[in-house]
Protein backbone atom coordinates (compact mmCIF):
# COMPACT_ATOMS: atom_id res chain seq x y z
CA UNK A 1 0.00 0.00 0.00
CA UNK A 2 1.33 3.48 -0.85
CA UNK A 3 1.43 6.10 1.90
CA UNK A 4 1.96 9.24 -0.17
CA UNK A 5 2.86 12.42 1.67
CA UNK A 6 3.29 16.02 0.62
CA UNK A 7 6.95 16.96 1.00
CA UNK A 8 9.02 20.05 0.20
CA UNK A 9 10.47 19.97 -3.32
CA UNK A 10 13.60 22.11 -3.51
CA UNK A 11 14.37 23.84 -6.78
CA UNK A 12 17.84 22.35 -7.06
CA UNK A 13 16.49 18.89 -7.96
CA UNK A 14 14.05 18.39 -10.83
CA UNK A 15 11.50 15.55 -10.62
CA UNK A 16 9.90 13.17 -13.06
CA UNK A 17 6.29 12.59 -12.09
CA UNK A 18 4.87 9.41 -13.61
CA UNK A 19 1.32 8.25 -14.05
CA UNK A 20 2.47 4.69 -14.84
CA UNK A 21 5.36 2.47 -13.73
CA UNK A 22 8.70 3.15 -15.39
CA UNK A 23 9.89 0.77 -18.14
CA UNK A 24 12.37 -1.38 -16.24
CA UNK A 25 13.01 -4.05 -18.85
CA UNK A 26 12.81 -7.80 -18.48
CA UNK A 27 14.22 -9.93 -15.70
CA UNK A 28 17.17 -10.97 -17.82
CA UNK A 29 18.26 -7.30 -17.89
CA UNK A 30 18.46 -7.11 -14.12
CA UNK A 31 21.88 -7.89 -12.60
CA UNK A 32 22.34 -10.49 -9.91
CA UNK A 33 24.48 -10.06 -6.83
CA UNK A 34 28.02 -11.47 -7.28
CA UNK A 35 29.47 -14.22 -5.11
CA UNK A 36 32.33 -11.96 -3.98
CA UNK A 37 32.35 -8.24 -3.24
CA UNK A 38 35.16 -5.97 -4.45
CA UNK A 39 35.68 -3.85 -1.36
CA UNK A 40 38.37 -1.62 -2.83
CA UNK A 41 37.69 2.02 -2.11
CA UNK A 42 35.54 1.40 0.95
CA UNK A 43 36.13 2.13 4.63
CA UNK A 44 34.78 0.31 7.68
CA UNK A 45 32.97 2.45 10.21
CA UNK A 46 32.46 1.13 13.74
CA UNK A 47 28.93 2.39 14.23
CA UNK A 48 27.60 3.02 17.71
CA UNK A 49 25.58 6.01 18.92
CA UNK A 50 25.63 9.41 17.26
CA UNK A 51 23.51 12.55 17.27
CA UNK A 52 21.47 12.72 14.06
CA UNK A 53 19.63 15.75 12.71
CA UNK A 54 19.75 19.40 13.70
CA UNK A 55 17.68 21.99 15.53
CA UNK A 56 19.73 24.90 14.15
CA UNK A 57 17.74 27.92 13.02
CA UNK A 58 19.50 28.06 9.63
CA UNK A 59 17.96 24.78 8.49
CA UNK A 60 14.63 23.71 6.99
CA UNK A 61 12.27 22.36 9.69
CA UNK A 62 9.68 21.43 7.03
CA UNK A 63 12.21 18.95 5.59
CA UNK A 64 12.31 17.07 8.89
CA UNK A 65 15.91 17.88 9.77
CA UNK A 66 15.08 17.80 13.47
CA UNK A 67 14.76 17.04 16.21
CA UNK A 68 18.28 16.08 17.17
CA UNK A 69 18.10 12.47 18.38
CA UNK A 70 20.56 9.76 19.38
CA UNK A 71 20.68 6.94 16.84
CA UNK A 72 22.56 3.66 17.22
CA UNK A 73 24.12 1.92 14.20
CA UNK A 74 25.81 -1.42 13.64
CA UNK A 75 29.25 -1.36 11.93
CA UNK A 76 29.21 -1.06 8.14
CA UNK A 77 31.43 -0.38 5.14
CA UNK A 78 30.87 2.61 2.87
CA UNK A 79 32.37 3.88 -0.39
CA UNK A 80 34.82 6.71 0.17
CA UNK A 81 33.56 8.41 -3.01
CA UNK A 82 30.39 8.50 -5.01
CA UNK A 83 30.24 5.94 -7.82
CA UNK A 84 32.20 7.30 -10.77
CA UNK A 85 31.54 7.22 -14.49
CA UNK A 86 34.33 4.64 -14.82
CA UNK A 87 32.73 2.33 -12.25
CA UNK A 88 29.26 2.72 -13.75
CA UNK A 89 30.66 2.01 -17.22
CA UNK A 90 32.08 -1.28 -15.91
CA UNK A 91 28.63 -2.14 -14.54
CA UNK A 92 26.81 -1.46 -17.81
CA UNK A 93 29.46 -3.33 -19.81
CA UNK A 94 29.09 -6.38 -17.57
CA UNK A 95 25.29 -6.41 -17.40
CA UNK A 96 23.91 -4.52 -20.40
CA UNK A 97 21.90 -2.38 -18.00
CA UNK A 98 20.08 0.49 -19.70
CA UNK A 99 19.32 3.43 -17.41
CA UNK A 100 15.86 4.89 -17.13
CA UNK A 101 17.01 8.17 -18.68
CA UNK A 102 18.06 6.16 -21.74
CA UNK A 103 14.72 4.32 -21.77
CA UNK A 104 12.70 7.51 -21.38
CA UNK A 105 14.90 9.37 -23.86
CA UNK A 106 15.26 12.52 -21.73
CA UNK A 107 16.79 13.75 -18.49
CA UNK A 108 17.07 17.05 -16.62
CA UNK A 109 20.06 19.32 -17.29
CA UNK A 110 20.90 22.69 -15.74
CA UNK A 111 20.45 25.35 -18.41
CA UNK A 112 23.77 27.04 -17.63
CA UNK A 113 25.68 23.89 -18.68
CA UNK A 114 23.88 23.37 -21.99
CA UNK A 115 25.47 24.09 -25.36
CA UNK A 116 23.64 26.93 -27.12
CA UNK A 117 22.15 24.52 -29.67
CA UNK A 118 20.33 22.60 -26.89
CA UNK A 119 18.89 25.52 -24.93
CA UNK A 120 15.61 25.17 -26.79
CA UNK A 121 14.82 22.06 -24.71
CA UNK A 122 11.60 22.45 -22.68
CA UNK A 123 11.97 24.29 -19.37
CA UNK A 124 10.56 22.75 -16.19
CA UNK A 125 7.56 24.81 -14.96
CA UNK A 126 8.46 26.79 -11.87
CA UNK A 127 12.19 26.06 -12.18
CA UNK A 128 13.12 27.25 -15.69
CA UNK A 129 16.85 26.71 -15.12
CA UNK A 130 16.10 23.00 -15.50
CA UNK A 131 15.63 21.75 -19.06
CA UNK A 132 14.21 18.35 -20.01
CA UNK A 133 16.80 17.49 -22.64
CA UNK A 134 16.20 14.74 -25.22
CA UNK A 135 19.23 12.46 -25.40
CA UNK A 136 20.70 13.51 -22.04
CA UNK A 137 21.89 10.52 -20.01
CA UNK A 138 24.89 9.37 -17.99
CA UNK A 139 27.07 9.03 -21.11
CA UNK A 140 25.88 12.38 -22.49
CA UNK A 141 25.45 14.55 -19.39
CA UNK A 142 24.60 17.76 -21.25
CA UNK A 143 22.78 16.05 -24.12
CA UNK A 144 23.73 14.73 -27.59
CA UNK A 145 27.26 15.62 -28.64
CA UNK A 146 28.54 15.84 -25.06
CA UNK A 147 30.47 13.08 -23.32
CA UNK A 148 32.38 11.81 -20.30
CA UNK A 149 35.78 10.91 -21.76
CA UNK A 150 37.38 13.63 -19.65
CA UNK A 151 35.13 12.92 -16.64
CA UNK A 152 35.65 9.25 -15.93
CA UNK A 153 36.68 10.12 -12.36
CA UNK A 154 33.62 12.34 -11.83
CA UNK A 155 30.40 11.09 -10.18
CA UNK A 156 28.04 9.32 -12.52
CA UNK A 157 24.89 11.44 -12.91
CA UNK A 158 21.52 11.06 -14.65
CA UNK A 159 20.93 7.88 -12.66
CA UNK A 160 17.60 7.22 -11.00
CA UNK A 161 17.17 5.55 -7.63
CA UNK A 162 16.29 2.35 -9.50
CA UNK A 163 19.51 2.55 -11.53
CA UNK A 164 21.53 3.12 -8.36
CA UNK A 165 19.90 0.13 -6.69
CA UNK A 166 20.69 -2.05 -9.71
CA UNK A 167 24.37 -1.03 -9.61
CA UNK A 168 24.55 -1.70 -5.88
CA UNK A 169 23.03 -5.16 -6.29
CA UNK A 170 25.52 -6.00 -9.07
CA UNK A 171 28.39 -4.89 -6.83
CA UNK A 172 27.11 -6.92 -3.87
CA UNK A 173 26.28 -3.75 -1.97
CA UNK A 174 23.25 -1.58 -1.30
CA UNK A 175 22.34 2.07 -0.90
CA UNK A 176 22.95 3.59 2.54
CA UNK A 177 20.16 4.39 4.92
CA UNK A 178 19.85 8.07 5.78
CA UNK A 179 21.24 7.31 9.24
CA UNK A 180 24.29 5.52 7.80
CA UNK A 181 24.84 8.32 5.32
CA UNK A 182 24.71 11.09 7.94
CA UNK A 183 26.88 9.19 10.42
CA UNK A 184 29.51 8.68 7.71
CA UNK A 185 29.22 12.22 6.34
CA UNK A 186 29.83 13.79 9.74
CA UNK A 187 33.32 12.28 9.83
CA UNK A 188 33.27 11.79 13.59
CA UNK A 189 32.32 15.39 14.45
CA UNK A 190 29.36 16.03 16.74
CA UNK A 191 26.62 18.34 15.43
CA UNK A 192 28.94 20.29 13.13
CA UNK A 193 27.32 22.00 10.15
CA UNK A 194 29.81 20.55 7.63
CA UNK A 195 32.05 17.46 7.62
CA UNK A 196 35.00 19.65 8.71
CA UNK A 197 33.31 22.06 11.14
CA UNK A 198 30.93 25.03 11.16
CA UNK A 199 32.74 27.42 8.83
CA UNK A 200 32.03 26.95 5.13
CA UNK A 201 35.45 28.06 3.90
CA UNK A 202 37.90 27.82 6.81
CA UNK A 203 40.89 30.13 6.30
CA UNK A 204 39.39 31.02 2.92
CA UNK A 205 39.87 27.48 1.56
CA UNK A 206 37.06 25.89 -0.47
CA UNK A 207 36.11 22.48 0.87
CA UNK A 208 33.21 21.57 -1.42
CA UNK A 209 31.64 22.20 -4.83
CA UNK A 210 28.59 24.45 -4.42
CA UNK A 211 27.24 27.52 -6.18
CA UNK A 212 28.97 30.88 -5.72
CA UNK A 213 27.59 34.00 -7.34
CA UNK A 214 24.01 34.87 -8.26
CA UNK A 215 21.79 31.86 -8.88
CA UNK A 216 20.88 30.89 -11.55
CA UNK A 217 22.48 33.44 -13.86
CA UNK A 218 26.08 33.69 -12.69
CA UNK A 219 28.32 31.08 -11.12
CA UNK A 220 31.66 32.49 -10.08
CA UNK A 221 33.12 28.95 -9.88
CA UNK A 222 35.51 30.16 -7.19
CA UNK A 223 35.79 26.56 -6.01
CA UNK A 224 37.19 25.62 -9.42
CA UNK A 225 34.17 23.83 -10.89
CA UNK A 226 31.16 24.89 -12.95
CA UNK A 227 29.47 21.48 -12.99
CA UNK A 228 30.61 18.30 -11.25
CA UNK A 229 34.06 17.95 -9.70
CA UNK A 230 36.09 14.72 -9.54
CA UNK A 231 34.64 12.32 -6.97
CA UNK A 232 37.76 12.66 -4.81
CA UNK A 233 38.10 16.44 -5.06
CA UNK A 234 38.89 18.46 -1.91
CA UNK A 235 39.98 17.09 1.44
CA UNK A 236 38.24 14.00 2.87
CA UNK A 237 36.39 14.11 6.16
CA UNK A 238 37.54 12.43 9.36
CA UNK A 239 36.32 9.03 8.15
CA UNK A 240 38.10 9.35 4.80
CA UNK A 241 34.98 10.14 2.75
CA UNK A 242 35.08 12.68 -0.07
CA UNK A 243 32.41 15.19 -1.10
CA UNK A 244 29.68 14.34 1.35
CA UNK A 245 28.58 17.96 0.97
CA UNK A 246 28.13 19.53 -2.46
CA UNK A 247 29.02 18.11 -5.89
CA UNK A 248 26.03 15.75 -6.37
CA UNK A 249 22.98 14.71 -4.41
CA UNK A 250 23.25 11.10 -3.19
CA UNK A 251 20.40 8.62 -3.25
CA UNK A 252 19.62 6.82 0.02
CA UNK A 253 17.67 3.62 0.60
CA UNK A 254 14.90 5.21 2.69
CA UNK A 255 11.53 6.41 1.55
CA UNK A 256 11.26 10.07 2.52
CA UNK A 257 8.92 11.40 5.18
CA UNK A 258 9.27 14.74 7.02
CA UNK A 259 8.07 13.52 10.44
CA UNK A 260 8.39 9.71 10.60
CA UNK A 261 11.73 9.82 12.42
CA UNK A 262 10.23 11.71 15.37
CA UNK A 263 8.68 8.47 16.62
CA UNK A 264 10.55 5.91 14.47
CA UNK A 265 13.15 3.44 15.78
CA UNK A 266 16.46 4.73 17.09
CA UNK A 267 18.48 1.58 16.32
CA UNK A 268 19.46 0.99 12.68
CA UNK A 269 16.48 2.99 11.32
CA UNK A 270 15.56 2.21 7.73
CA UNK A 271 12.86 4.79 7.07
CA UNK A 272 9.08 4.62 6.73
CA UNK A 273 6.91 2.54 4.43
CA UNK A 274 6.47 3.63 0.84
CA UNK A 275 5.77 7.36 0.47
CA UNK A 276 6.35 7.92 -3.26
CA UNK A 277 9.68 9.74 -2.89
CA UNK A 278 13.18 8.55 -1.99
CA UNK A 279 15.58 10.42 0.29
CA UNK A 280 18.62 12.24 -1.04
CA UNK A 281 21.50 13.73 0.93
CA UNK A 282 24.45 16.07 0.57
CA UNK A 283 23.40 18.86 -1.79
CA UNK A 284 25.02 19.56 -5.16
CA UNK A 285 26.99 22.03 -7.25
CA UNK A 286 23.72 23.95 -7.74
CA UNK A 287 22.99 24.57 -4.04
CA UNK A 288 23.28 28.16 -2.80
CA UNK A 289 22.43 29.41 0.67
CA UNK A 290 20.18 32.12 -0.80
CA UNK A 291 17.57 29.54 -1.85
CA UNK A 292 18.68 25.97 -1.04
CA UNK A 293 20.99 25.78 1.97
CA UNK A 294 20.94 21.99 1.81
CA UNK A 295 24.67 21.35 1.50
CA UNK A 296 24.87 20.65 5.25
CA UNK A 297 25.30 17.17 6.71
CA UNK A 298 21.90 17.29 8.45
CA UNK A 299 20.00 18.59 5.41
CA UNK A 300 17.56 16.36 3.56
CA UNK A 301 15.80 16.29 0.23
CA UNK A 302 13.86 13.79 -1.87
CA UNK A 303 12.87 12.83 -5.37
CA UNK A 304 10.79 10.22 -7.16
CA UNK A 305 12.57 6.89 -7.78
CA UNK A 306 12.33 7.42 -11.55
CA UNK A 307 13.87 10.92 -11.58
CA UNK A 308 17.31 11.64 -13.01
CA UNK A 309 19.27 14.85 -13.39
CA UNK A 310 22.76 16.15 -13.96
CA UNK A 311 23.31 16.67 -10.23
CA UNK A 312 22.18 13.33 -8.75
CA UNK A 313 24.52 10.40 -8.02
CA UNK A 314 25.08 7.87 -5.23
CA UNK A 315 27.51 5.84 -3.15
CA UNK A 316 27.11 2.36 -1.64
CA UNK A 317 27.45 0.50 1.65
CA UNK A 318 27.78 -3.16 2.56
CA UNK A 319 27.88 -5.58 5.49
CA UNK A 320 30.60 -5.46 8.17
CA UNK A 321 32.52 -8.67 7.38
CA UNK A 322 34.85 -7.46 4.59
CA UNK A 323 38.57 -6.85 4.85
CA UNK A 324 40.27 -7.14 1.44
CA UNK A 325 41.30 -3.84 -0.09
CA UNK A 326 39.79 -1.69 2.67
CA UNK A 327 41.10 0.28 5.57
CA UNK A 328 39.40 0.52 8.94
CA UNK A 329 38.39 3.63 10.88
CA UNK A 330 38.02 3.16 14.62
CA UNK A 331 37.84 -0.14 16.52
Amino acid sequence: MNHLVEVPRPCCAASRELAAPAPLGTLKDRPRQPEAVDSTGMVRLPGGPFLMGTDADDGYPADGEGPVREVELDPFWIDTTTVTNAAFAAFTAATGWVTLAERFGTSFVFEGLLPDRLRTAPAVPGTPWWRDVPGADWRHPEGPGTGIDDRMNHPVVHVTWRDARAYAKWAGKRLPTEAQWEYAARGGLVQARYPWGDEREPAGVHRMNVWQGDFPTRKAAADGHLGTAPADAYEPNGHGLFNTCGNVWEWCADWFHPTWHRTGPRTNPTGPRRTGRKSMRGGSYLCHDSYCFRYRVAARSSNTPDSSAGNIGFRCVTAPGLSVGCRTVGP
